[in-house]
């Protein structure tokens, strides 16, 4: 590989980045890269993606829109009566 190569993208693929984060939470990813044999970037990058994919408004209405395709619109009593009440009780 060329030099100018390695000099303009750096020796790994992607944005190199830096964050501060909690010693316990280090050492915790620490343990749960080595169990996975995963890089420490690897597990990072694969929490974040996971974390920005949970919390992106529309990714999750995509999801949900796509479970409502697969399990259909049936309306039932019961599930609509449980659902009512496990919704009333959440903290949103």
């Amino acid at each position: 590989m060329r030099i100018e190569t390695l000099t303009r993208f750096g020796y790994t693929r992607g944005m190199k980045t830096a964050v501060s984060i909690p010693d316990e939470v280090f050492a915790k990813a620490e343990r749960l890269a080595r169990r996975m044999k995963k890089s420490r970037s690897e597990l990072f990058s694969n929490a974040l993606a996971e974390y920005v994919a949970r919390h992106a408004p529309d990714h999750v209405t995509e999801t949900m829109n796509k479970v409502c395709a697969e399990v259909g619109l049936h309306h039932e009593d019961f599930t609509s009566a449980a659902s009512r009440r496990v919704l009333e009780r959440i903290e949103w």
